[in-house]
């Protein structure tokens, strides 16, 4: 017997002594970290008005992209044919999911933080210290014509809870072992999703105040721009999901991937939801 023929024996001997999933190397981290070092650099030096940035912001956008996409793919085939997805895997992958989402909730509080700061105790000049005192310093500060809560951002809410129960039609279907439904149900959630991402683009393009037009548009884009860009994350992750789920590769027993998906999903939801309270209808209705 070979030392190798004597090392798998070993290695299969041992394979059943704990549930955990000891990961095959992979170059992987090595190359993301190298592509995010791309991105990072070249968005400073387009930022300083470097030629290279030009080059370096899109190739390291693109290199991240390959990435992330090459090692999700490697998670998904060792769910899917290593069986490496046991019951305490499934365990530490949720429990690592459930703690992205926390670390989500805490960036957007950050801007939430911003944004209220700035509205409840306006910071004014010294000879307007009076105007506040009396009540009359007003927010939106004067200038500013927000947006009507009722319009587009009324309808993008409909469609945001709307999808949320269109992904559990999905979540049901698929337990459910039901195929047909679970992609149709799958294929309306990503629609709405893009629905979302079109009609913020057509309100962003009407508005009436830009990015740097002091603290209401600052706080206003950063909390509503970044939303918008987890709505489109989202929707990339759910159709990743329905791409799984035309394949087959989804079953009732192992489909981490898409409930990853629908918990990430509900979490843009309920996000956009104290958007339209705080930000859209209370922030802007509030003026005098």
């Amino acid at each position: 017997m070979s030392h190798h023929d004597h090392h798998a024996e070993h290695a299969t001997a041992h394979a059943v002594d704990h549930p955990y999933h000891l990961v095959d190397p992979s170059p992987m981290p090595l190359f993301t970290s190298m592509a995010v070092l791309m991105l990072a650099s070249g968005l400073a030096m387009y930022m300083h008005e470097m030629t290279a940035g030009y080059v370096l912001l899109p190739l390291g956008f693109v290199a991240v992209l390959a990435c992330m996409g090459f090692w999700w793919r490697d998670v998904i085939r060792e769910g899917l044919y290593q069986k490496a997805h046991t019951t305490a895997v499934q365990h530490g992958l949720r429990v690592g999911m459930a703690l992205f989402i926390t670390s989500e909730v805490m960036f957007f509080f950050a801007f939430f933080w911003a944004f209220f700061d700035a509205s409840l105790f306006p910071k004014v000049h010294i000879q307007d210290t009076w105007d506040m005192l009396t009540g009359t310093a007003v927010w939106p500060p004067e200038g500013i014509k927000p947006f009507d809560a009722w319009d587009l951002p009324f309808m993008n809410t409909l469609i945001l809870l709307l999808s949320g129960t269109t992904v559990t039609w999905a979540h049901y279907a698929l337990l459910q072992n039901n195929q047909k439904d679970m992609v149709t149900a799958l294929a309306i959630t990503v629609g709405l999703g893009f629905t979302f991402t079109l009609l913020q683009a057509v309100e962003y393009s009407h508005a009436a105040f830009k990015f740097t037009d002091g603290i209401y548009a600052a706080t206003f884009y950063m909390a509503t721009g970044f939303h918008g860009a987890h709505v489109i994350i989202g929707t990339i992750f759910l159709a990743v999901c329905l791409v799984r789920a035309k394949r087959g590769t989804l079953t009732p027993r192992g489909h981490l991937g898409f409930e990853f998906a629908a918990w990430y999903w509900h979490f843009v939801d309920v996000v956009w939801l104290f958007l339209f309270v705080g930000v859209y209808w209370w922030g802007a209705g509030n003026a005098g």
